[in-house]
């Protein structure tokens, strides 16, 4: 059974902000007393339809004794009981608590780790996989910057991806991705493992981080390096490194505004997942090797081509449809990773 009480707060808290909506708040406020109304009205909807179908069972029980109604109760009993525990789990997820940075669009970065040329190959494999997943789902995918190798292999990338429930799906994805193939700069036919890390921030907002003109450094130099479309191509490109972190960003994919724009935007994401990290350490420590921390660090995923194997070790999920996932058809590994992160908190919340 569900706290009525909780229910009473939401509802409570929903008709507050409907009345302040039609009273016209203060210009400050609009957009967030809006933004909070959107996202409990759908909350408030599942709220009404779950007290609704309980009153209509009892209703039915009352009917039981009628014999002109008897045949219609023993009819809606049955389907109104199977229908109320499926709504209460419905209302548990609405109610979790929500990260505040789901909605957000999100700054993707790549890197190879582990494996040399082999390692920045599979980093392009991984960036093209996200390309397709992100196409797929109609989300706008950004390159900000590419550096690549004479092979055609990724020394970094970074994409920023706007959409619907962006930030929500990927954040799943921040960690080592380790890959086993038989790579093609060898020429004696042995599997290779090489890894490439990949990390997915929450973008944030000026207002969000604010960054004193003093803390950084910002650096114009001319584009150089081996091979690569993206290489050579400008004058311009700009290094900002946060002097109190050391944290340097790079952008050299367009004019030097565009650039100090792209490398300002990827610096506030990192120090904003800093500062995240830093309140949900603090909220609860024990919430650091759940699924979806974001640790880097982390060995999060094999793909083994050989046996077309794809394995997520956090949740002990494999799936037989590497060529699938690598083409983006990712939704069934972060379906099953949310579904266990829902139920880890959901645990959390009822323990």
């Amino acid at each position: 059974m569900l706290p009525e009480e909780k229910l009473d707060q939401i509802l409570s808290r929903f008709e507050f902000l409907e009345a302040q909506l039609a009273a016209g708040a203060e210009p400050a406020k609009i957009a967030q007393i809006s933004r909070e109304y959107s996202e409990l009205k759908p909350v408030v909807s599942q709220i009404e339809a779950y007290r609704q179908a309980r009153a209509d069972l009892a209703e039915a029980g009352g009917w039981l004794a009628d014999p002109e109604m008897k045949d219609l109760a023993e009819e809606e009993m049955p389907r109104l009981k199977a229908r109320i525990p499926e709504m209460e789990q419905a209302l548990r997820l609405a109610l979790l608590p929500k990260d505040a940075a789901d909605a957000r669009p999100a700054i993707l970065e790549i890197r190879p780790g582990t494996g040399g040329e082999e390692a920045a190959l599979f980093a392009g494999d991984l960036l093209r996989m996200y390309q397709r997943y992100a196409e797929k789902r109609g989300w706008q995918f950004e390159l900000m910057e590419l550096s690549e190798t004479e092979l055609g292999g990724v020394k970094e990338a970074v994409a920023r991806i706007e959409g619907e429930g962006v930030f929500a799906r990927l954040k799943y994805e921040s960690g080592v991705h380790r890959v086993q193939r038989v790579p093609e700069t060898e020429a004696g036919g042995r599997i290779h493992t090489s890894a490439a890390t990949v990390a997915v921030l929450p973008e944030a907002e000026a207002v969000d981080i604010d960054i004193p003109a003093t803390e950084i450094r910002i650096d114009t130099m001319r584009a150089s390096g081996a091979g690569g479309q993206h290489v050579n191509t400008t004058d311009s490109a700009v290094r900002i490194t946060h002097i109190p972190t050391g944290i340097v960003v790079t952008s050299s994919e367009k004019s030097q505004h565009q650039n100090r724009a792209n490398a300002m935007a990827v610096l506030r994401a990192r120090l904003y997942e800093i500062e995240r990290d830093r309140a949900a350490s603090e909220r609860a420590e024990t919430r650091k090797s759940q699924v979806g921390s974001g640790d880097r660090s982390e060995r999060i995923r094999t793909y083994n081509f050989p046996q077309g194997r794809l394995t997520d070790h956090r949740i002990n999920l494999t799936i037989y449809a590497l060529s699938q996932a690598m083409e983006g058809e990712l939704d069934e590994v972060i379906d099953a990773l949310i579904a266990d992160d829902q139920a880890a908190k959901l645990a959390e919340m009822e323990g």
